[in-house]
């Protein structure tokens, strides 16, 4: 205790022990069916918290969990200490450029805000409230990640705190090995204090979302495996099934295009043969929209999730996927991916071959609600059968998987390498620990 009670003199920030009033709230993370046993927290008022808590940390045997805003706790942060980055708050654009520089604390809804203005975007995913540098560490799955690649593939250079308290700039100059484990490998191997990336021209973007009831189901998936089979790169389709407690069940696509309305409505034709819809919220719209897309929960709630990569979406995958309503879960969608992210890459992901994407979510309200969403979680994926790859996306994991189902083993084998190159001693731990 008295390790933890000596950070009050060293920092700016605040610093909550486990017992104190306050801290059960800043231990919390955004999913709140995760428990976080976690020591104390640091809120740091600036890199130079950082630093000074990462130092003590190393002298006194302590380890360091990084959430800027929770998202993709894994819970396995028993007696760490929780590091907040929310007042490392900078948003710098620079237009000439094309570039972002972030700090640690920053959502991406004020990344896009900050771009729109210039008629540019980032690569965020479909929340605006999740952080930016842990979605980057993630590896980062866009809408825009089909023309663009994983948001990983855009950083130009971190900005960090090593295992030592140190400061560093890393590039693919200075350190190509850090910045390699850095662009996707997870955030297990110093402190992200702040991320510079590229941004993209969208001086014209047109999307939403288009709802028809769930009987149209079958329906909507053939003209959305239509509309994709041609797809160019700036266009990106996910379809959706839900059921919101209290409505009826629904089946939705969601859009993004990076370009005009016209061709747009001509690639996305075969949905017109779905039927009319209860809802079309298309249209042109800025940069900084997307999130009113999905219009997903800006507030912590509770969530058991499941993600796989699909090999393929066969006759038989449909009808695993819309046979049997998504009740328990709130929502099962299925993302086209291909695109630049067929491609090689320098993450420690590298190329995704698999095209598709699926992501199932249920809320657990009681045991019993979380033994149904578990139940039909694993229903679905054996009903996919041998088109589930067996790996994911980092920042697609849930509580009880590991970072062996997302990389491959050479990858897996260089991260490891790195971190006990870069952190003997275990003094920074990630949501996903590369262990090793």
């Amino acid at each position: 205790m008295s390790d933890l009670g000596d950070l009050r003199g060293m920092l700016r920030g605040r610093v909550l022990v486990a017992g104190e009033e306050g801290f059960d709230a800043a231990a919390r993370p955004w999913n709140l069916a995760v428990e976080q046993p976690v020591a104390a927290v640091v809120e740091a008022a600036g890199a130079d918290d950082v630093s000074a808590l990462v130092r003590h940390a190393r002298r006194c045997g302590l380890t360091v969990a990084v959430q800027p805003t929770g998202h993709g706790a894994s819970g396995a942060v028993e007696g760490v200490v929780l590091l907040r980055t929310g007042a490392l708050d900078g948003v710098e654009v620079d237009p000439v450029r094309r570039t972002a520089r972030v700090g640690a604390g920053v959502a991406w809804g004020r990344v896009q805000e900050a771009a729109a203005a210039y008629g540019l975007t980032g690569l965020p995913g479909s929340s605006t409230v999740v952080g930016v540098v842990g979605y980057t560490l993630g590896g980062g799955l866009s809408w825009f990640a089909r023309r663009h690649g994983w948001a990983a593939d855009s950083v130009r250079a971190f900005e960090v705190v090593d295992a030592e308290g140190g400061r560093a700039r890393v590039d693919a100059a200075s350190d190509p090995d850090l910045f390699w484990a850095l662009r996707g490998g997870g955030g297990d191997f110093a402190v992200v204090t702040s991320v510079e990336f590229d941004l993209y021209p969208a001086p014209e973007l047109y999307g939403g979302r288009v709802v028809w009831p769930v009987s149209a189901a079958a329906r909507v998936m053939a003209a959305f495996a239509e509309v994709v089979s041609g797809a160019p790169e700036e266009l990106t389709v996910w379809a959706n099934l839900q059921q919101i407690p209290g409505l009826d069940p629904t089946v939705s696509v969601d859009v993004t295009f990076l370009g005009g309305e016209e061709r747009a409505r001509k690639l996305l034709r075969p949905l017109e043969a779905v039927g009319a819809p209860l809802r079309d919220g298309r249209g042109t719209m800025s940069s900084a929209a997307l999130g009113s897309i999905t219009a997903e929960p800006t507030a912590p709630s509770p969530g058991m999730a499941r993600a796989e990569l699909l090999r393929g979406l066969d006759g038989g995958a449909v009808r695993a996927l819309v046979e049997e309503p998504p009740a328990p879960l709130l929502g099962v969608q299925v993302r086209h991916l291909g695109g630049a992210l067929a491609r090689e890459s320098a993450t420690p992901f590298g190329a995704v071959e698999e095209p598709y994407y699926v992501y199932a979510l249920g809320v657990p309200v009681s045991a019993q609600a979380a033994q149904g969403i578990r139940e039909r979680l694993g229903r679905l994926v054996a009903d996919l059968g041998p088109l589930v790859s067996g790996r994911k996306p980092l920042t697609a994991l849930a509580p009880g998987e590991s970072v062996a189902d997302v990389f491959g083993p050479e990858a897996l084998a260089r991260l490891r390498r790195i971190k006990r190159e870069r952190d003997p001693h275990g003094v920074v731990r990630s949501n996903y620990p590369v262990g090793g």
